[in-house]
């Protein structure tokens, strides 16, 4: 989509001797294009600032806060639910960073490690810590399912059928159990 913003740095670039800061703040329109990436209703607030800071002769290591305010549908009822995400992000990127080939790997303490990229767009790192971050089911503070932790929908005014009373053969269970008591109450 060309209405994403976009913050690329070029390692190349950056002085290899001090720590380079950043702090992004798209408007609104920049929201919106982001919101729709990530396919949600709205962005409210998003700032992602922090620091590359370089590590040895070719690596790097990013460490930002990631704020944002996402609007999205509550899986109950649908109505807009909005959620406060606040993020820390770390990133190191090395050059001579190698994907593992083998079919079992062991992994690392370091998850945070990727190749280190001639360009990277900040907005990309801070879009997937974002995606991450968001609650796959958001709810409307609440709401909530059955009692059973089951969704139980009807019309307005009406008492939902539960599964239990959907199977073919629970009245006449019910009325077995009511027929055994009553032949109790006569003995």
């Amino acid at each position: 989509m060309s209405d994403l913003p976009r913050h690329r740095v070029r390692f190349a670039d950056l002085p290899n001797r001090k720590r380079t800061g950043f702090d992004l703040q798209p408007d609104a329109q920049a929201r919106a294009a982001l919101a729709q990436e990530l396919g949600v209703p709205g962005l409210r607030k998003f700032r992602f600032e922090g620091m590359l800071s370089p590590m040895g002769k070719s690596d790097w290591r990013l460490e930002g806060t990631l704020g944002a305010t996402v609007e999205q549908a509550c899986v109950v009822t649908l109505e807009p639910v909005n959620t406060r995400i606040d993020e820390t992000v770390a990133r190191t990127f090395m050059a001579d960073f190698e994907y593992p080939d083998a079919e079992e790997v062991e992994l690392t303490e370091d998850d945070t490690a990727d190749p280190l990229p001639a360009t990277l767009d900040l907005y990309d790192v801070a879009l997937e810590a974002l995606a991450l971050a968001l609650p796959a089911y958001p709810r409307k503070e609440g709401v909530e399912t059955g009692t059973d932790g089951r969704a139980m929908f009807t019309e307005p005014g009406k008492t939902p059928m539960t599964d239990e009373e959907a199977r073919p053969f629970a009245g006449l269970q019910a009325l077995r159990d009511s027929l055994a008591s009553k032949d109790e109450a006569d003995d």
